[in-house]
């Protein structure tokens, strides 16, 4: 991208591509967040407190829109957001074509032109990878001294790894802080149907069975939970 021979047709696909790309996973991502959310009231009150002191911080008033460094700061939001995408990977299968024979670690023979698909939405849930609370929603697993830490793209690899990882990452990131933080600053979320799990629906991206049905409240005063 830093080339300044590339054409304009070039960035321009590669615009469109960011679009694209991002507009399914991205709404697939924060619905799932917020049905999480709905179930732990602890995680949303921990992200309604960072984003008051951030807000406070800038002098700003609910509603008006975060900088970019302010969208950096909010650690436990991303934590949180990562820790989704662990669990329910907007695409949660994937295949990558192999240029050239090679032997994986482990003495897996890899031929040239093989299709190699991997499993994120098993590996988001492996214990040798998590650890034994890999069930658990737990966004601190991201944090190191109250900052969200960067995890290997080949232990999380929603955004792929290596030389073709996904250019849209830290625009996902951004625009998931930025949707979360207006709907949690203003809007409580309640789900229509409290006590029932969603039903997967497994294609390119993972959707839920007939979307999530939720009440919105304005929020009238801190965090009513």
């Amino acid at each position: 991208m830093g080339d300044q021979n590339n054409s304009p047709q070039f960035l321009r696909d590669i615009i469109i591509s960011f679009i694209l790309a991002g507009s399914d996973t991205t709404s697939s991502a924060l619905t799932w967040f917020f049905w999480i959310l709905s179930s732990r009231p602890d995680v949303e009150q921990k992200i309604f407190a960072e984003l008051e002191t951030i807000r406070k911080k800038a002098h700003k008033e609910i509603g008006e829109m975060y900088s970019f460094d302010e969208l950096r700061d909010m650690h436990y939001l991303q934590a949180a957001l990562s820790e989704t995408l662990r669990l329910y990977p907007p695409v949660p299968v994937d295949s990558r074509t192999c240029r050239n024979d090679d032997v994986l670690p482990d003495g897996t023979f890899i031929g040239k032109s093989w299709l190699v698909t991997y499993h994120t939405h098993a590996m988001g849930r492996m214990e040798s990878i998590w650890g034994k609370d890999y069930g658990e929603f737990s966004p601190e697993r991201w944090l190191k001294n109250g900052v969200c830490k960067t995890e290997s793209p080949f232990r999380f690899l929603i955004f792929h790894a290596g030389p073709r990882m996904c250019l849209g990452k830290d625009m996902a990131y951004i625009q998931m802080k930025s949707i979360a933080a207006a709907v949690i600053e203003k809007f409580e979320v309640e789900m229509v149907e409290k006590k029932k799990s969603p039903k997967h629906l497994l294609s390119l991206t993972l959707r839920m069975e007939n979307g999530l049905q939720v009440m919105i409240k304005k929020r009238d005063r801190g965090l009513s939970i």
